[in-house]
Formats: C-alpha cells, sequence, structure tokens
C-alpha cells in the first residue's frame, strides 16, 4: 500500500507562510492497494489538488471514497473536485451512513441562495452509494476494510485496511480518553499491530482540558496508543488551524521523546501534505 497526503489540516484550510511545510488543506488521503486500486479517505479541500493530478494523468477516473463523518471540513472540497465533471469518472461512496448526505449537502442546501452554483444531479460522474461498511467489512481485491465507531459528535468511522500481512489504520476526529476503558480500549484493540496508524493529535494536553468533547485528541494520549497496541509508525493528523510549521516541528519532536522516554522503537511523525509513504 501506498499513502499520499493531500489533506493533513482540521477545522477549516490554513494557506499561508507559516503552514507550508505541514500543510493548510483540510483532510484528504489517497491509498494505492497493491492491485492499483486507488481508495480516498474524505472529501476537505486537499482533494482539489488530488482531481488535478488525476486529469493531468489522462486516465479514467475510478476509485472508491470512505467518507469519516460530514463535518465540513471533510467533505466541503467535493464540489471543487474536477473529475466530477466528467462522464468517465466512477466514483464509489462509503463510510458513515450518513456519507451521501455530506457529499451533496454544498449541491442542494437552499439556505439563502445555497452555497454552489451547480446542483449534485448536473454532474456527469457515475456516483454509486455501495452502503456496505455500515454491514461488516468489505472487501477490496485483496484487501479488507474494517471500521471503527469514533469517539466525535454526531459520530463517525475509523478504517482499517489488511492487505496479506500489512495493516493501516486511519482514525481522525477521535477523542481517546486516557484513563477511561470505553474510550480507549477499543481503539487500541482496533489499532494492534498496525505497520502505520494516522490518528487525530489536533490538541495538547493543556488545550483538552478545555475542549473536552470536542472530538479531537491530546497527542500525548495518542502516542499512548500506538505504543500500547504495539504500532510500528505513528503519524499525527488533523493539525489545529492555529498550529505553525514550528509548533508542529516542536510537537513531533515532543511525541518521538515520549516514545524514546519509555524505550519504545515507535517511529512517530507529524503528517505533511505531499508526503508519500509505503507499507
Amino acid at each position: 500500500m501506498k499513502v499520499r497526503f493531500w489533506g493533513t489540516r482540521g477545522s477549516i484550510a490554513t494557506p499561508g507562510k507559516e503552514t507550508v511545510i505541514y500543510g493548510g488543506n483540510t483532510t484528504c488521503v489517497e491509498i494505492i492497494l497493491s492491485d492499483g486500486q486507488r481508495v480516498v479517505i474524505d472529501a476537505g479541500t486537499g482533494i482539489r489538488a488530488l482531481g488535478q493530478k488525476m486529469k493531468a494523468g489522462g486516465e479514467d477516473v475510478d476509485f472508491y471514497l470512505f467518507i469519516t463523518h460530514i463535518h465540513w471540513d471533510h467533505v466541503l472540497g467535493f464540489p471543487f473536485f474536477s473529475p466530477i465533471h466528467e462522464e468517465k469518472t466512477t466514483i464509489r461512496v462509503d463510510g458513515f451512513p450518513n456519507c451521501m448526505k455530506g457529499i451533496r449537502y454544498p449541491f442542494e442546501n437552499r439556505m439563502g441562495d445555497g452555497f454552489f452554483p451547480v446542483s449534485f444531479d448536473d454532474l456527469k460522474a457515475h456516483i454509486i452509494y455501495l452502503d456496505k461498511l455500515r454491514k461488516g467489512p468489505l472487501h477490496i481485491g485483496d484487501t479488507i476494510v474494517d471500521t471503527v465507531l469514533l469517539h466525535h459528535p454526531q459520530g463517525g468511522y475509523g478504517y482499517r485496511f489488511r492487505e496479506g500481512d500489512r495493516i493501516l489504520v486511519f482514525i481522525t476526529d477521535n477523542e481517546l480518553v486516557k484513563g477511561e476503558a470505553e474510550a480507549f480500549d477499543p481503539y487500541v484493540r482496533f489499532c494492534e499491530g498496525a505497520d502505520l496508524l494516522i490518528h487525530d493529535a489536533q490538541y495538547g494536553p493543556e488545550e483538552i482540558k478545555r475542549r473536552r468533547g470536542w472530538g479531537h485528541s491530546n497527542y500525548e494520549d495518542v502516542v499512548s496508543l500506538a505504543m500500547k497496541a504495539g504500532v510500528s509508525k505513528l503519524v499525527l493528523f488533523h493539525h489545529d488551524p492555529s498550529r505553525t510549521d514550528l509548533e508542529l516541528q516542536r510537537i513531533e519532536r515532543h511525541c518521538v521523546e515520549i516514545a524514546g522516554n519509555h524505550n519504545s522503537d515507535l517511529v512517530v511523525e507529524a503528517a505533511r501534505e505531499g508526503s508519500e509513504l509505503t507499507l
């Protein structure tokens, strides 16, 4: 599996000179399975650049789109994903049960004059709702995709991809509560033995005290989760919009130190827009 980050930011896009290293676009991650099948997780603002790359390649666009949940930073890029205007595009949508509502909303909302000048029904792409993941694992070739419920307002899904002996886990917008079994242990089991864990790490230990119930994790708890689950590599994700590159570098170093202080072999880094990882 190959993983490419098109959007790493949470809550709202933050372009500017202080976010050029780790990126300012909101959530969008591309996964290429070993058979070449493409899976995209979430349609934040990062999906716009992914669409440009797809069109530039001249390929027929055919992929799975998994939506974790429908908060705006995870769906607002979809209207600007240029392949939706091409008849040769096929998008197989699945994820949290209201995922289709989320990608249709910018086109169909009638608040005031609406949010977008084109209606969803005018799109030329073949957009197919699979509705498989809520019923159990989804098989894509030799890859098995499982879900876990997120601890987040209005809910959502995290995903585990198992391809042979390789495991990738993606969990964003998830509030870990270390010390509370109900809000921690299920994620340990879901992440157990993962080669790569990408997890929400929006807040610090002091920030989380003021933001309990907002549905995001303290990066120290995320490191604890990864170590307890025996994860090989952890990527900190869903960076707070206020976080500068310099601050993220400090957080990354701090989390590496935590793992080292526990004599853990865990590799830790902060997600960078445009970076690519191979399992």
